[in-house]
């Protein structure tokens, strides 16, 4: 059983670890309301450059990201006068990303854990091209899909912030054991839905 778990899609099924669709999950309600234009745009560049500049913490995430260059540079780039190189747009939008994540994390982590938690759908594997014998076996009270409700997201948000791959799984694993002795068929899934 652990050799169909870790190595579904040697028999066909499609789908992914439930934990990083649902990492996917909060960083499109982190990004919600905030630059939406590309990095690629004047518009979006400045928009990212000014947020960045505007705190040491912003700093500090651009040389996270590997941003390396000089004050000069920085000013440049900022006042449109020299563009980037497309290594360095996407380093840019990189360090937005992430320090949008950590900036955001204790209002998602409040909305989340509001009015008893939020509740969450887990869509299982594609297992349409499975041979019969390697299929899962999906109770069919479900329907295929299952929902459960989170009532602590701290372990998870805080994983998630910190862009630790290996707890976010730890923290949200924990969590599918409230589906009961199946929340293993739930560890990887073709989608995760929720929203705060």
């Amino acid at each position: 059983m652990p050799d169909r778990t870790l190595n579904f899609g040697l028999y066909g099924a499609q789908g992914r670890r439930s934990a990083d669709l649902a990492g996917e999950v909060l960083d499109r309600l982190a990004l919600e309301g905030g630059i939406r234009s590309p990095v690629t745009t004047r518009r979006g560049l400045h928009a990212r450059l000014n947020y960045l500049t505007h705190s040491p913490a912003g700093y500090q995430a651009m040389r996270e990201a590997g941003i390396t260059v000089a004050k000069g540079t920085l000013r440049r780039w900022i006042q449109h006068k020299q563009t980037p190189s497309r290594d360095n747009l996407s380093r840019i939008d990189a360090a937005y990303r992430a320090y949008r994540r950590r900036n955001v994390a204790r209002h998602l982590l409040q909305r989340l854990n509001a009015r008893g938690g939020t509740r969450v759908e887990i869509q299982p594997l594609d297992q349409s091209a499975v041979a019969d014998p390697r299929k899962r076996v999906i109770p069919t009270d479900v329907a295929g899909f299952r929902r459960l409700r989170i009532r602590t997201w701290d372990r998870i948000v805080d994983a998630w912030a910190a862009a630790d791959d290996e707890a976010l799984g730890d923290a949200w694993d924990d969590q599918l054991t409230d589906l009961g002795s199946q929340w293993g068929q739930y560890e990887y899934a073709t989608s995760v839905g929720f929203s705060a």
